[in-house]
């Protein structure tokens, strides 16, 4: 009874014969497929191959430029006019600083990457970085040979010294340690001032050592000279102090300031107390100033 009764639930019908036939075939051909057949698929760009090698070092190479570019872009300087703000992004330290500044107060020049660092006392480190910035004037650079020393000290001289405002470029260039680029610049300041009043105004032409200005007083002096409106210090402005040969107008600011706190000053040497006023620079101010 139970055989019979298996039996007739294990009977199908046509249908039911053919949807179990579809069923089975379905199953064997999804095994078959995954079996003999691959899914993984090829990359469509191959990431390794030369052509994109070569465009990301392009890139790379373009990105780095532009970094390059951006950054700040540092130019040649003589150090013995170094500003504080120049120091600080050479990452020159304040101590290192002051001890330059005392240094050329002393109207003493820095005239080799030694001799910055013997004054600076800085590291070899960064020495190494911001030496090749140097820039030093010519008569540091390419000193003249000794035959060239021996030939201007034997040229001849009568004794009479002649008017430094009508000497020439050629003559200037007779002095020992003056050449071309020396001679045009004493011409030009000469010029910019209208005439020179004192041969110690030679000192306020870059380049020109104290040495060579000697040589040049020696056979040049102001014959004749101009007369100058003078400025009570007192009464003065910044603008005013502006005016003056070689004072920048945040110096003339420090002066004012200087005078104003003071209320006054009574004579002019007082300047000296301010920070980068020198002797030399003070017998400038005389030319042009007086306290009253």
């Amino acid at each position: 009874m139970k055989i019979r009764q298996l039996r007739s639930q294990l009977t199908f019908n046509r249908s039911q014969r053919a949807g179990i036939i579809f069923l089975i075939t379905t199953v064997l051909v999804i095994g078959y497929v995954q079996f003999f057949v691959s899914f993984s698929e090829e990359p469509a760009l191959d990431l390794s191959s030369e052509e994109i090698t070569g465009l990301q070092c392009d890139m790379d190479s373009l990105r780095i430029a532009k970094l390059e570019a951006l950054k700040p872009k540092r130019y040649r300087f003589n150090p013995n006019f170094l500003t504080d703000y120049r120091a600080y992004t050479l990452g020159i330290s304040p101590e290192a600083y002051d001890r330059l500044q005392k240094f050329r107060s002393e109207e003493k020049w820095i005239n080799s990457a030694a001799d910055f660092k013997r004054v600076t006392q800085i590291p070899d480190s960064l020495l190494d970085v911001i030496s090749p910035l140097f820039k030093f004037p010519d008569w540091v650079n390419k000193p003249r040979s000794k035959k060239n020393y021996y030939h201007k000290t034997t040229i001849p001289f009568a004794g009479e010294k002649q008017d430094l405002n009508t000497a020439s470029e050629d003559q200037l260039k007779e002095i020992r340690g003056i050449g071309e680029v020396l001679s045009k610049r004493i011409v030009k300041r000469r010029t910019q001032l209208g005439s020179f009043n004192h041969g110690f105004q030679l000192y306020d032409v870059w380049g020109l050592s104290p040495e060579v200005v000697e040589r040049v007083l020696l056979r040049f002096e102001v014959m004749e000279v101009v007369s100058i409106h003078k400025m009570n210090i007192n009464d003065c402005s910044a603008s005013d102090l502006a005016t003056l040969p070689g004072v920048t107008f945040q110096k003339a600011k420090e002066i004012w300031e200087f005078v104003r706190l003071r209320e006054g000053v009574e004579d002019l040497s007082e300047l000296l107390k301010i920070e980068g006023v020198t002797p030399r620079k003070l017998q400038v101010f005389e030319l042009y100033l007086f306290a009253e």
